[in-house]
C-alpha cells in the first residue's frame, strides 16, 4: 500500500463513520444540543466538512466547493468562504439550521472526492513543502496539514457520535 492510499482511505473512513452517525436522525435529533450553545450533530457535520473544503481548496489553489458548487445556497447560508465555523459564538451555533442529512452527506462526498483527487496529484516532495504560516513553529508541511485536516474531521465526527449517544442513549450504533 502506498502513502496516498493510506491518506485516501483515512479520509474515506470519516465519510463512512459520518453516514452511520447521521443515519435515521430526525431534524430534531440533528439540531438537538445537550445545552444551549453546545455543538449540535448537524453543526459538527457541517463544520468538519467546511473546514476540509476550505483547507484542501487552499492547498490545491482552487476555489472552495462551498462557492463553486453553490453549496452555500443549499444550506441557506451566505456565500462567505471564511464561514467554516471557527469562532462561531454559542448563539450562532444554536441558530445554525441545515437541510436534511442527504444534503450534508452529498456535500461531504463532493469534498471527499476533491480531497482524494488532490492527494493523487501529490508527490513525496510535495508532502514536504513547507507552508507559509509563520504563526506555527516549526512551519507545517503539506503532509502535516493533510493529517491535521483529517484529525479535525475525525474529532468532530466523534463528537457528533457522542452527541447522538447523549440524545438517544446506548445502542444507537449498528455495525
Amino acid at each position: 500500500m502506498e502513502w496516498y492510499d493510506l491518506l485516501s482511505d483515512g479520509y474515506g473512513r470519516v465519510l463512512e463513520f459520518l453516514e452511520r452517525v447521521l443515519d435515521g436522525l430526525t431534524p430534531e435529533d440533528l439540531h438537538w444540543q445537550p445545552r444551549p450553545g453546545c455543538n449540535s450533530i448537524v453543526w459538527l457535520a457541517w463544520h468538519l466538512t467546511r473546514q476540509q473544503d476550505a483547507q484542501i481548496a487552499s492547498l490545491a489553489g482552487e476555489e472552495q466547493l462551498w462557492i463553486s458548487g453553490k453549496w452555500y445556497a443549499k444550506f441557506n447560508r451566505p456565500a462567505d468562504p471564511g464561514d467554516v465555523g471557527f469562532g462561531h459564538t454559542p448563539e450562532q451555533v444554536s441558530a445554525f439550521q441545515s437541510p436534511d442529512t442527504d444534503t450534508l452527506l452529498d456535500y461531504h462526498r463532493a469534498v471527499l472526492e476533491r480531497t482524494q483527487r488532490y492527494i493523487l496529484t501529490l508527490s513525496k516532495t510535495d508532502l514536504d513543502r513547507e507552508l507559509n504560516e509563520p504563526w506555527f513553529q516549526p512551519l507545517p508541511t503539506v503532509g502535516v496539514r493533510l493529517i491535521s485536516i483529517m484529525n479535525d474531521a475525525v474529532v468532530h465526527a466523534g463528537q457528533a457520535a457522542y452527541v447522538r449517544g447523549l440524545r438517544q442513549g446506548k445502542g444507537w450504533q449498528k455495525y
